[in-house]
């Protein structure tokens, strides 16, 4: 018997970037590479990348016109089905946009969305990215109607209005005021959760997307988080109990951090991201070997701050020291060295020196320094627990 299976044909996509005056081209550059890991990611094949430098994004259509027009010429020579933005555009430019170059536009913002969509499993998880995705379409109706009619599914497609066009804003607010209640429901339901988790300190593993967070918790868990080498790869908190020699603990892996995240995924994961905030200790996972990882620690830092977690102890761990490249320096090379000519010695022994930053350096895909890692887990966690519970002390 032969199976007929049909092949999904995957949308090729062309990406745009801006070069402002608060970004350099190298960052720019950076960042559309980010781009493309999560155009791949929603399942399209990212063909091209266009940069253009502005001093002021254009308020009608956000790029040049001559930039916007090699852009079409471009996509209509080479079957292009779709053009994503590497920032947030507002209705009106996203109108023009879409008119101007007569196919599918969608910015930053619309693709996380699109790929929480895709990636959420639980009813849970599915409640608040369908609440983050009507409050961002809500003042984009108009422009989503006309997506509809012409096609449907792709990047951008999924989700709410797929299947049924609803013109009246009314309506949304109405879905958007139910899906509120329903995750409000769910958060109490999770408070009471957390509450009756006993007297375990609680440890979360926070991060930028793609570091290796999932990969550590099955590790120190013994357990089989689901794990790949894809952006937002976990959406639900995971909660496990964890023992390091005698002390037990709670381990949790929450939703990974990306550079602009929707506001309103923050807002409709806020039970999720109460894991966090609840926490006793908050494990920071870096990939080492990304070639911008201080700047992952920032937004990181920045995002913990905005949920109003900055001030919980924090453990760093440099993870992916199996994958760490540097270029040595020659030794007549007079020119000042940088981050990049360091070599993983003399990067730990930086970070090392920072006496506001414990940390350690691990590879959670060989084992590399993973008996170190679990010590020093042991020391903070009994530390916080001591705290909490001095009369325990003749147990340690």
């Amino acid at each position: 018997m032969i199976e007929n299976i049909t092949e999904i044909k995957k949308e090729r996509a062309v990406l745009v970037g801006v070069i402002s005056n608060d970004q350099s081209e190298d960052q720019v550059k950076e960042y559309l590479d980010e781009l493309v890991f999560l155009t791949d990611t929603a399942g399209a094949i990212p063909v091209k990348k266009y940069i253009q430098r502005v001093n002021i994004p254009n308020p009608r259509t956000y790029i040049g016109s001559g930039k916007l027009e090699e852009i079409k010429q471009f996509v209509l020579e080479n079957e292009i089905d779709i053009v994503i933005f590497d920032d947030e555009l507002s209705p009106s430019q996203q109108r023009n946009i879409e008119r101007e170059l007569e196919i599918r536009i969608v910015d930053r913002t619309h693709l996380i969305l699109d790929i929480f969509a895709d990636r959420a499993k639980t009813a849970h998880a599915k409640t608040q990215v369908e609440l983050a995705q009507y409050q961002y379409l809500l003042p984009r109706l108009t422009g989503l109607w006309t997506h509809l009619e012409r096609q449907q599914g792709g990047i951008g497609m999924r989700g709410p209005g797929e299947t049924e066009i609803e013109t009246d804003r009314r309506v949304i607010r109405d879905k958007i005021s139910l899906l509120k209640n329903q995750l409000s429901k769910i958060d109490r339901q999770m408070a009471t959760q957390r509450k009756n988790r006993g007297r375990m300190v609680r440890v979360a593993l926070v991060g930028y997307t793609n570091v290796g967070k999932s990969t550590l918790m099955n590790l120190l868990s013994k357990s089989e988080v689901f794990a790949e080498n894809k952006l937002f790869a976990t959406l639900d908190t995971t909660v496990r109990k964890v023992v390091v020699d005698n002390l037990p603990f709670l381990l949790s892996d929450t939703v990974g951090f990306i550079r602009k995240l929707p506001h309103t995924l923050v807002e409709s994961f806020k039970s999720t991201l109460d894991e966090v905030r609840e926490s006793d200790l908050l494990i920071h996972v870096v990939d080492i070997s990304h070639p911008n990882f201080e700047e992952q620690i920032n937004i990181v830092t920045q995002t913990l701050q905005e949920i109003g977690a900055s001030n919980k102890p924090v453990y760093v761990v440099f993870n992916k020291i199996d994958a760490y490249r540097y270029i040595a320096k020659d030794a007549d090379d007079l020119t000042p060295s940088t981050r990049f000519n360091l070599s993983l010695e003399e990067l730990e022994k930086s970070w090392m020196a920072r006496n506001n930053m414990p940390c350690i350096f691990i590879s959670a895909k060989t084992k590399q320094n993973f008996e170190e890692l679990k010590k020093g887990f042991y020391e903070r966690i009994k530390e916080i627990h001591l705290t909490h519970y001095p009369f325990d002390k003749l147990l340690y």
